[in-house]
């Protein structure tokens, strides 16, 4: 049935679409009609683009826009969202900003012109926070998007638009961007996958911070192989991007289909030697999860990299992006940016250049800590959040264990400590907490293999299961009480 085309996964979708068992514009009507459905409920895509969608569904149908078709990453005319702090051309783009409100870009962002080249139709644009800053999706511009496994709960951030629209099966794909944690998190608290890709992976394009490391574009889905086939939509050389390389010769989908026999070498780490808060719940869940691999016939062996001052060198370093991005806005526009924003954005001015230098001194530290733990084992897992989704009405947690938080990144070090290793990081459901909340694990490898990192999800996955219970439609619910 037509309407109930939503239920497919996106490789199932894009195997149809390839057989001709249904078309392009069949699937955007199934999306609107999915979208209309639950959107009222969780705000996940407040901007809709479905006649630009249509058009574009109707060229493919012609045979127009199909010079990739049969490539790795080919969609064939599957609907997806894009991240509202991306371009798509003459679709409105706030980037979650009152001073972007009515903003509509000429031009498309490169990779939302590498996913149309490969048959990915856009048919809306996902929420974000302001500038994409914040562990919880909401803004001034759109508001609240709400956690369909619980309404009262918030979706994680900053992605959050985009992992609600998969989880409720809007879409089946959505795009994304992740600094410290922005695909991972929000993947956790709504039972997705998100993948944080190395850097260069996917192209960043036209962001001005183009030689940094720390922010990355990249995919989220209901499952392993449909995660690996939006990576390989998105992943390749970009003239526009200096840190990007070519797509693998074995795509991302042949890598995780290619999974019976491995069995990954896991190192764990709860809490980094209790340098990082964990709800205790969580932490069961979590190292009940991980040990899970043992049964499959893998070396599993708790282990840490000595964390140190990671914490602090992160905020000195993403300090630095805010003065990139934000530094004229904060001049001109001060009244109209969120505290979040000057916050960072004073931080990075006022930061001395020892200070600078000693946070960059304190990461490759670490780097090279985990480099001696990629040399013994093939991935690192951890928990993929300190703690479970938290009221939709907070800017972040009030605590985590017990412990109040110093400031709103204060529950992102998990996500945050793999975006320093420059590590590509899988986050992928474990379980469910007593109050039904999403609970996730975070499976990293070392640089530029991310190939590893999706096959080892994919062995977890198949063990699991969780994946067969989206999409899902929205749940109302309370907020359970803080852990003492």
């Amino acid at each position: 049935m037509p309407e109930e085309f939503f239920r497919l996964t996106a490789r199932e979708a894009s195997a149809a679409l390839a057989r001709g068992e249904v078309s392009p514009l069949e699937l955007v009507e199934a999306a609107a009609a999915r979208i209309a459905e639950v959107e009222p409920a969780v705000n996940a895509l407040p901007t809709l683009c479905l006649d630009r969608a249509r058009d574009h569904a109707r060229r493919l149908m012609r045979g127009e826009g199909r010079e990739m078709e049969g490539q790795a990453g080919w969609l064939g005319g599957l609907p997806v969202s894009i991240k509202d702090l991306t371009d798509v051309a003459g679709v409105r783009t706030t980037y979650g900003s009152p001073l972007f409100r009515d903003h509509v870009p000429q031009a498309s962002h490169p990779v939302v012109r590498r996913i149309e080249a490969r048959g990915g139709i856009v048919v809306a644009k996902s929420n974000t926070p302001e500038f994409g800053a914040g562990g919880s999706t909401f803004n001034e511009v759109f508001g609240r998007t709400r956690n369909p496994w619980n309404t009262s709960l918030t979706c994680g951030g900053s992605t959050g638009g985009g992992a609600v629209s998969v989880a409720t099966g809007e879409v089946w794909l959505a795009q994304g961007t992740d600094h410290a944690g922005s695909l991972r998190r929000p993947g956790t608290y709504c039972s997705v996958v998100g993948l944080r890709p190395s850097p260069g992976r996917v192209t960043r394009g036209t962001v001005n911070n183009l030689f940094a490391t720390l922010s990355v574009q990249g995919p989220m889905a209901r499952n392993i192989a449909d995660l690996a086939l939006f990576l390989d939509t998105m992943a390749g050389w970009c003239p526009l991007d200096p840190m990007t390389y070519d797509a693998p010769g074995m795509s991302y989908s042949e890598a995780v289909a290619q999974v019976e026999d491995f069995r990954p070498r896991v190192a764990f780490t709860l809490d980094y030697g209790s340098a990082l808060a964990i709800d205790r719940e969580s932490r069961a869940i979590c190292e009940a999860a991980i040990r899970r691999y043992a049964d499959a016939g893998c070396v599993v062996e708790e282990c840490s990299p000595e964390f140190g001052e990671l914490t602090e060198a992160l905020l000195v370093l993403r300090s630095q992006h805010f003065v990139v991005d934000r530094e004229l806005q904060l001049l001109a526009n001060r009244d109209s940016l969120k505290p979040d924003i000057i916050w960072n954005t004073e931080r990075g001015l006022n930061a001395t250049p020892s200070q600078i230098a000693w946070a960059d001194r304190e990461r490759s530290r670490f780097f090279r800590e985990m480099t001696k733990i990629f040399a013994r084992f093939d991935v690192f897992v951890t928990p993929s959040a300190p703690t479970p989704a938290f009221d939709v009405m907070l800017r972040a947690p009030e605590s985590i264990a017990g412990q109040k938080l110093a400031n709103y990144m204060g529950g992102s070090m998990l996500n945050a400590a793999m975006t320093m290793a420059g590590s590509p990081a899988v986050a992928l459901p474990c379980g469910f907490d007593q109050y039904g909340r999403p609970i996730g694990l975070q499976i990293a490898a070392a640089p530029r293999r991310d190939d590893t990192a999706l096959r080892a999800a994919a062995v977890f996955e198949a063990m699991g299961g969780l994946n067969t219970l989206l999409p899902i439609d929205p749940r109302p619910g309370t907020v359970p009480p803080l852990e003492a």
